[in-house]
């Protein structure tokens, strides 16, 4: 079973891509509110795949520099409202396979996971 670690400083945006999840099929969900949440949340529950906000407290881009520190190989998704070009590539360099962007796309949201833990 896919284990998914969210991590977004708003409970709404955590409970939206919570639904989302649970309706593509996906029920091991855990959730964060804080870069500090990702490092931590990571290495205790060693997610397959990572759902971070890039603008959040502990900024999401130090989060997942450490999370690609720990392990090279983590799937980090990144999550972007419109408009933030430069920090997700930014992002995308530092090792984040891919980025969704707010509002969001529930079947973009899911094809994005699915390309993702291939």
């Amino acid at each position: 079973m896919v284990k998914i670690l969210i991590v977004d400083d708003s409970a709404f945006i955590r409970a939206v891509l919570k639904d989302i999840l649970k309706t593509g099929g996906y029920k091991q969900i855990i959730e964060g509110e804080s870069g500090g949440d990702a490092i931590k949340l990571y290495k205790k529950e060693k997610p397959d795949i990572v759902l971070l906000d890039i603008v959040m407290k502990d900024s999401g881009l130090t989060a997942l520099q450490k999370i690609m520190e720990l392990d090279p190989q983590a799937k980090v998704i990144m999550i972007s409202a419109t408009g933030q070009k430069e920090t997700i590539d930014e992002a995308l360099r530092a090792g984040a396979k891919q980025y969704v962007g707010k509002p969001f796309e529930p079947k973009k949201v899911i094809e994005t996971i699915k390309k993702v833990l291939k």
